[in-house]
């Protein structure tokens, strides 16, 4: 007999969890509402609108497979699928009718237009056919289909078209579909040249231009319906480490396999008839509702292009330059000197990444550092860090690097890494089996004098100098010797899979770290049944985690008086609680440090932590959580991350009935600088640096 399942706690009886993938999706509709604003450059509400349309393929390419795996199981019973998917359908609805309503028109006053083959004169269609004769068609091979050519492999998120064909084939034969799969390496948005524009600043699609010549695909053949198309497919790379017995070499295997794996969605334009819908359904094994009809290209991200190609800068926004973390480097002082004196922090991105370089490069330069251990998940194209390591490891330094090869979609990047890493001699290792290492550490080891001392960088974001520029995170530099020890002990943990100590200051998961939070939630839930102060303030990207939730929810019943700044995915039901407020704040920089503020009685604490509070987190990876001790650092990030946040009314958004959100608005009617505008405000002014 089935088993029953367990009786959900009664405080998720009475304030009913809401769902991850809805929570998602809402989240999407925040940052869509950028491209909307007025007050904001117009080709950026374009980057916008990209920034939705990525968002949705990795939503598709990771959440979405569940659900279609569901369906074909049994394709009659009732599952959330239809839901998510209908909550799908109305984004991307929205999504388009803000580009063909909006964004287009806006651009057309400000002289650039997206020209389609109806539209384009006598000299631009020439331009356009030359094009396409010299540079598009040589690299395009039209398949018929029929018993000897099957339908090809379509790559995950690739630009198609689906052709339907009329008459005989050179062999007598009627095979009326063809597939016509287009390289990557085609630009999909095209800048015409001024002798065809006219003056203006005119585009073309690369669907466009295929789309206007596809009969000189098929000579001898009369080209029937057609439509462009787009397949997305279930992406989250996946290998069994009990059983491989190199997992570099087997992620470096299963890449490939990720661009064809199964298909959850298929993107087509509004006009594809409903037979050549029906037989790419039918084709992928998807139902109805994974069909998504589109009024413009089926892949709106490709229009960042667009973007690139434009020179407006009062159509962007203003640049800022980040302050470069003077605090590390007063009076002359080597950077050793100043941690030597207390903790730091450098506060991206409105203080540079520079800082945190300048501290390995320091470390790398420094003949006294005898070693030099950090942690890899995302580091992007950037090399600096690289070459640094592979500097030290020159220097006889030595070089350990922890690289995780499973951040998702980061995975090769990684490999590459960690294979030029040990060319150089440093020593690699890959972390814990069934664990993602998502601790971010830096640890420099130098000798001073008779003794050994450690030197630390802990993060709540990626060593990753691109999106140091456009994430907000915390960079922690420390010489507390309880700390760095906590460190080193780790280091040596993932390197040798030996049994951890007992960790002086820091939380660890999936060891310490979700249950010393569940409990420090508690102590607030039983400081206010005592009638004793109880504050909880937490930043987090997401809380999706049970029984974090579960220990807010009794805390706030409790009459603790909680404040969470979720920027993403939240399944707290907050609009039906009392002491409970969620907020969401969606700005020029995506909000990504963890900061997690207690108050208990007369104690108050401060952690900064790697993790979110999501089950995966908590109990599937190596995070860590520190506290903030320093009286100084630690206002400082109360007032930086905590209060500006909670007095945001131009980007905030609170959680309301339903569990939707709705835009905060200042009693006045006039909002004030967003949170993100005034720390780029101060620190400008801080540090001399103008926007």
């Amino acid at each position: 007999m089935p088993s029953t399942p367990p009786e959900l706690p009664a405080i998720l009886q009475k304030y009913p969890l809401q769902d991850r993938d809805l929570s998602i999706l809402d989240f999407n509709h925040r940052v869509m509402h950028w491209a909307e604003r007025a007050d904001v450059p117009l080709l950026e509400r374009l980057r916008y609108l990209c920034i939705v349309s990525s968002n949705l393929d990795e939503f598709f390419e990771v959440r979405a497979e569940s659900h279609i795996t569901a369906w074909r199981e049994a394709p009659n019973a009732e599952t959330n699928m239809r839901t998510v998917l209908d909550a799908a359908h109305a984004l991307v609805e929205r999504q388009y009718g803000i580009f063909n309503d909006s964004l287009l028109p806006a651009l057309a006053a400000e002289g650039m237009r997206i020209v389609s083959h109806l539209d384009r004169n006598e000299a631009q269609r020439r331009w356009v056919r030359e094009l396409f004769l010299r540079e598009v068609k040589p690299l395009l091979v039209p398949v018929a289909l029929d018993p000897a050519h099957p339908f090809p492999q379509v790559a995950n998120k690739s630009l198609n078209f689906i052709v339907q064909l009329k008459g005989k084939d050179a062999f007598g034969r009627s095979n009326d579909i063809a597939i016509v799969k287009v390289p990557r390496v085609l630009p999909r948005v095209l800048r015409m040249p001024e002798k065809v524009s006219g003056g203006e600043t005119l585009f073309v699609m690369l669907s466009s231009v295929i789309r206007a010549h596809l009969a000189d695909l098929f000579p001898g053949r009369e080209v029937g319906d057609f439509s462009h198309f787009r397949v997305t497919r279930h992406s989250d790379l996946w290998v069994d480490e009990d059983e491989v017995k190199n997992l570099r070499t087997a992620l470096r295997q299963g890449l490939h396999q990720r661009h064809y794996g199964e298909a959850v969605r298929v993107e087509v334009s509004s006009a594809c008839s409903d037979e050549l819908a029906q037989f790419l359904l039918r084709q992928f094994k998807l139902p109805m509702e994974a069909l998504f009809k589109v009024q413009g290209p089926v892949n709106l991200v490709r229009l960042q292009q667009l973007i690139q190609l434009v020179d407006s800068p009062t159509l962007l926004f203003p640049p800022y330059v980040p302050s470069y973390p003077v605090q590390l480097h007063g009076n002359e002082q080597s950077v050793f000197e100043r941690l030597r004196e207390g903790d730091e922090l450098v506060h991206l991105p409105f203080e540079s990444f520079d800082g945190v370089i300048d501290f390995l490069r320091q470390a790398v330069h420094d003949p006294t550092v005898l070693a030099i251990k950090q942690t890899i998940y995302r580091t992007g194209n950037d090399s600096r860090m690289l070459d640094l390591l592979v500097e030290a490891q020159r220097r006889g330094k030595e070089v350990i690097a922890v690289v995780e090869l499973k951040a998702r979609f980061d995975e090769e990047a990684n490999i590459n890494w960690a294979e030029h890493l040990e060319l150089a001699g440093a020593q690699v290792v890959y972390g814990v089996v069934g664990l993602k290492t998502h601790a971010k550490m830096l640890l420099v080891t130098r000798r001073e004098g008779r003794n050994l001392r450690r030197y630390g960088h802990l993060s709540t974001g990626n060593y990753n100098p691109r999106t140091a520029a456009l994430y907000t995170d915390l960079s922690y530099l420390t010489a507390d010797a309880r700390l760095t020890a906590d460190m080193d002990q780790l280091f040596v943990h993932l390197a040798s899979h030996s049994r951890l100590p007992r960790m002086q200051r820091m939380l660890l998961a999936p060891f310490t770290l979700h249950r010393r939070m569940i409990a420090k939630v508690g102590e607030a839930a039983e400081a206010a049944r005592r009638g004793r102060p109880a504050r909880i303030v937490a930043k987090m990207n997401a809380l999706t985690d049970q029984a974090l939730i579960e220990a807010l929810l009794l805390a706030g019943d409790a009459g603790a008086q909680i404040d969470l700044i979720v920027r993403g995915a939240c399944m707290l039901p907050a609009q039906l609680t009392k002491n409970i407020r969620v907020r969401s704040i969606i700005g020029r920089f995506l909000e990504h440090s963890r900061v997690f503020y207690f108050l208990v009685g007369d104690k108050e604490e401060l952690w900064l932590s790697s993790a979110d509070w999501m089950n995966r987190n908590m109990l599937r990876r190596i995070e860590t959580a520190w506290p903030v001790t320093d009286p100084a650092l630690r206002q400082r990030i109360i007032d930086e991350c905590l209060i500006a946040y909670l007095h945001d009314e131009r980007d905030a958004w609170l959680m309301g009935e339903g569990g939707r959100y709705r835009r905060v608005v200042p009693e006045g009617g006039t909002p004030g600088p967003g949170a993100q505008d005034a720390l780029m405000a101060r620190y400008a002014a801080r540090h001399g640096v103008t926007k």
